[in-house]
């Protein structure tokens, strides 16, 4: 309330302006305007009985006349508003000015801002979102699920609801996934993407785990796989703040609208497959962008037409490849794992953290940024996935040998040695399994001579031990210069003794005369 009442008084009894503006705390220039409408009033100190200060106020300072606003101009504020939202480096001090140029009677800056302002806040929580087009894209999961029937087993699965919301225009895209996993994450991106036919600026997800793997209220960490695919559709990752709704209301209200007019009305249908569910979504979906907004004559749909699909970047020549990151360390074998097979690295990489880029048909293993290894993803019964220029010499020298070559080796030693190849070789479900035993029986032979490796070939076999353990055992142990089992026992030759004449001596004695 002005203190008019004051001023007048403070008048009444002498006071200079400077005091009373000194005295009320007000400026000069507004004593001086309160004292000229007064007296322009033929009000004075004191006031009439039947006149109080809101009176006086009112008298003083009345509302501008019907014939005074209808000499302001009013501007089409949806048209300000599409401009706003739709051009590049457009503000409404321009529109301002441009309106005031061709309209000399129009509102001051300041009041051309707050009638603004006042039409927008009655606007649908879409319209009054202050993005450029093409700018943001929001994602986010519903709070509410769907849900389909497995014919197979009659058992309910449960889905998740992807949203994304456009926004400029509010243009929705919904689609039911599997769960929250990384894989149904990025997949849901990029059927978006495809879905509105360009990429925006920004994608502004919530701090989901399977998107930010560090929530972090400054910098979050975001998940390698989604920093690459952001990167592939030339897109900028920027999470909400933790505890800041307003950074995502395009998608809260996104996510309501859903939850009202997409998910509701499907709450008694019944579907029998996650394609068959995202059918009936996709036309609940399409519905919902096509009814006109509250209160406006436009729809998501026209809106994105006339103002987003425009302003999109366009999407890449090829589609994104999900790939699946890793931390790894590189085993004494030089090998990694993912998923249950063993990948080589170079064998210097020995005990090093690496990080391994899977995706559904490459393997790919990088040491600070540079690639050092990649591989075909494997699918079938093999385990160990081996490129030769990742091995030491000595083990490259091992892939030199094949099964045929080493039986030949053994032919070389006694068919004895040759038999005991053959079955440790047929007793691997993979010959390739065999080989560092047969490998070790050459290291045995340079170490006992082929004469004793053939013997102890044959004890092996004799008594079922075909192993590279056993003949290994038999031969530190000197058993191969024993009898076979079932063998006799060569007779010992006499000791030689003097009291033990021999066949010789009785010969000579029968000869000698009596």
């Amino acid at each position: 309330m002005r203190k008019i009442e004051e001023v007048l008084r403070l008048r009444a009894e002498g006071m200079s302006p400077r005091k009373i503006a000194v005295s009320i705390g007000a400026g000069k220039s507004t004593v001086y305007e309160y004292i000229a409408r007064a007296d322009a009033a033929g009000i004075g100190w004191p006031l009439p009985e039947a006149m109080d200060e809101a009176a006086v106020e009112a008298k003083l300072f009345p509302e501008p006349t019907a014939e005074l606003a209808a000499r302001r101009p009013v501007p089409d504020w949806p048209e300000v508003h599409k401009e706003l939202k739709s051009k590049r480096h457009v503000t409404l001090r321009l529109l301002w000015l441009e309106f005031r140029g061709a309209n000399p009677e129009a509102w001051g800056y300041s009041q051309f801002c707050a009638h603004f302002q006042a039409w927008l806040d009655g606007q649908d929580v879409v319209m009054r979102l202050s993005y450029k087009a093409g700018e943001r894209m929001f994602v986010d999961y519903a709070g509410d699920t769907a849900s389909y029937t497995d014919p197979d087993t009659d058992q309910i699965k449960v889905a998740q609801v992807f949203v994304a919301v456009l926004g400029v225009s509010g243009m929705l895209y919904v689609e039911a996934t599997r769960g929250q996993d990384l894989a149904s994450w990025l997949m849901a991106h990029v059927h978006a993407f495809g879905a509105y036919g360009g990429v925006t600026e920004l994608t502004v997800p919530d701090n989901l785990k399977s998107g930010v793997t560090k929530a972090c209220y400054y910098d979050p960490e975001v998940n390698r796989s989604y920093l690459e695919l952001a990167r592939h559709y030339d897109t900028v990752v920027l999470p909400t703040r933790s505890g800041h709704p307003r950074d995502k209301a395009a998608v809260e209200a996104g996510v309501l609208s859903v939850e009202r007019w997409v998910l509701a009305p499907l709450r008694h249908r019944q579907f029998f497959s996650l394609a068959e569910l995202n059918a009936a979504i996709a036309e609940q979906t399409r519905q919902l962008n096509v009814r006109p907004f509250r209160g406006e004559p436009a729809s998501r749909a026209e809106l994105f037409a006339e103002l987003e699909a425009p302003a999109l970047k366009p999407l890449p020549h090829s589609r994104y490849e999900l790939a699946a990151w890793k931390r790894v360390t590189a085993n004494i074998d030089y090998h990694v794992e993912f998923d249950r097979r063993f990948y080589s690295v170079p064998y210097r990489l020995v005990r090093q953290r690496l990080q391994l880029r899977a995706t559904a048909s490459t393997i790919e293993v990088f040491q600070g940024g540079n690639r050092v290894a990649s591989h075909a993803r494997e699918y079938g019964r093999r385990r160990y996935v081996t490129d030769p220029d990742h091995m030491p010499a000595s083990h490259r020298a091992h892939l030199q040998w094949t099964p045929s070559k080493l039986v030949s080796w053994g032919t070389t030693v006694s068919a004895d040695t040759a038999s005991v190849v053959k079955r440790i070789l047929e007793a691997k479900p993979h010959p390739e399994q065999g080989y560092r035993a047969c490998l070790g029986l050459r290291s045995l032979a340079r170490r006992y001579g082929h004469e004793r490796l053939g013997l102890a070939c044959t004890r092996a076999l004799a008594c079922s031990a075909v192993s590279y353990t056993s003949v290994k055992s038999i031969l530190a142990e000197g058993l191969d210069r024993l009898p076979l089992p079932g063998e006799p026992s060569p007779t010992p030759p006499p000791p030689d003794h003097e009291n033990l004449r021999g066949a010789g001596y009785w010969g000579k004695e029968a000869m000698r005369p009596c």
